[in-house]
C-alpha cells in the first residue's frame, strides 16, 4: 500500500499504525508539478487507485496553479492524477465524493470562482458534485475504449475527522463539533464504503455509502445520486473543462 501524503511524517506516523507492507510519498492535489511528479515516478502495475484527498467549506483560496482550492484539490487534482496512472491501473478507480453533491452546481463556465461572489458550501457542493461527474465520464471512456478498468464512488456519511476543522468560522466550527457528537459516525465506519468500493465486485459507475439515517450512518450498500450526477451532457462538458485547465487528457494509448 501507497499512501500518498501532503504532510511525508505524518504520513509515516499513519503508516505505522497499519500492518502490512506500507510506502509513503509525497503528494500535493494542490500543485500540478506535484502530481505530475507523483505519476512520473510510479512503475510497475497499480491495482486500485482511492481519490480520497479532500478540502471542505473553506475561505476562498487558490492552488499553486490559480484553482479555487476546493475544486482544485478535490477535482481538478484527482482528475490529472488519475488520467496520468491510468496506463498503470489493473482494477478500479475509487473516487470520494459526498452527499454535499445534492446541492452542488457545476459552474461549467467559472469553475473557479473568479466572477461574482465566493460561497464555500456552495463550491465544496460543485467539487464534490464534479467527483460524480468525473466518475461518471470516466466510466464512458474506458467502456469506449474497451478497458476492463472500473470507475466507482463512494462517500463516508457523516463521519467524525479532522475535515471539519478548517473552516475559520467559530460558528461553524462549534456546529461541526456539536454535529460530530450527536450525529457523526466514527471515522472507522465513515471508512467502510470506501473500503467496499474497492474490494466488491461492483460494475463501473457505482455509488457506495451508508445505510441508514439518511446516507449519514451505517454500513456500505449501493446508493443513490441526484438527476444532476447522472447527466452525461454536464458530464463531458465538464471533462473537457478539466482538461484545459490541468492540461492532461485521457491517455491515447486506452484508446487504440
Amino acid at each position: 500500500m501507497v499512501l500518498a501524503v501532503r504532510d511525508v511524517a505524518k504520513g509515516e506516523a499513519a503508516a505505522a499504525t497499519i500492518t502490512g507492507a506500507t510506502e509513503v510519498r509525497a503528494l500535493d492535489l494542490a500543485d500540478l508539478a506535484s502530481v505530475r511528479s507523483f505519476a512520473d515516478a510510479w512503475t510497475g502495475p497499480l491495482d486500485v487507485l482511492v481519490n480520497n484527498a479532500g478540502v471542505m467549506a473553506i475561505p476562498l483560496r487558490r492552488t499553486a496553479d490559480g484553482f479555487e482550492m476546493q475544486v482544485g484539490t478535490n477535482h481538478l487534482g484527482h482528475f490529472a492524477l488519475t488520467n496520468l496512472l491510468l496506463p498503470h491501473l489493473t482494477d478500479r478507480v475509487v473516487t470520494v465524493s459526498s452527499q454535499a453533491h445534492r446541492g452542488g452546481t457545476i459552474r461549467q463556465d467559472d469553475l473557479n470562482w473568479e466572477q461574482g461572489g465566493y460561497k464555500a458550501w456552495p463550491a465544496y457542493g460543485q467539487s464534490k458534485l464534479a467527483n460524480l461527474l468525473f466518475t461518471l465520464e470516466l466510466q464512458r471512456r474506458l467502456d469506449a475504449a474497451g478497458s476492463p478498468l472500473r470507475a466507482v464512488a463512494a462517500h463516508p456519511g457523516y463521519a467524525s475527522t479532522n475535515l471539519q476543522s478548517h473552516s475559520e468560522s467559530a460558528v461553524m466550527g462549534l456546529l461541526m463539533r456539536i454535529g460530530d457528537k450527536v450525529l457523526a459516525q466514527s471515522d472507522e465506519m465513515g471508512a467502510l464504503p470506501t473500503l467496499y468500493a474497492l474490494s466488491q465486485d461492483l460494475p463501473g459507475n457505482s455509488y457506495v455509502g451508508p445505510d441508514g439515517l439518511g446516507q449519514q450512518r451505517g454500513h456500505p450498500k449501493l446508493v443513490d445520486r441526484t438527476a444532476k450526477a447522472s447527466d452525461p451532457a454536464a458530464a463531458a462538458q465538464l471533462w473537457t473543462t478539466s482538461e484545459r485547465l490541468t492540461g492532461v487528457a485521457f491517455p491515447a494509448a486506452l484508446e487504440d
